[in-house]
């Protein structure tokens, strides 16, 4: 495991814009002071580390009001290649 700041984060946790909500992604990789994390359906992004709420269970869960707006872009649809 890597730390992140104050948070335990490693290459495969799954990536959410709030505890509870559902998985938009996983972390690729754990910089110094970001991580880069694959948005389904889109691409690799890089997060800059005060975009990290907190990390727990092998999940990394974001301050939606701290990423790019492409972020939050790609996460809306994260899902849309699933179907009913």
């Amino acid at each position: 495991m890597t730390t992140r700041g104050m948070f335990q984060v490693d290459v495969g946790y799954q990536v959410f814009l709030g505890d509870g909500d559902e998985e938009i992604g996983a972390v690729r990789e754990v910089g110094p002071e970001h991580l880069v994390v694959y948005i389904e359906g889109a691409r690799d992004f890089v997060i800059p580390g005060p975009a990290v709420q907190s990390s727990h269970d092998g999940k990394v869960i974001l301050d939606a009001s701290k990423v790019d707006p492409a972020v939050l872009e790609a996460a809306r649809h994260a899902h849309d290649h699933e179907t009913a």
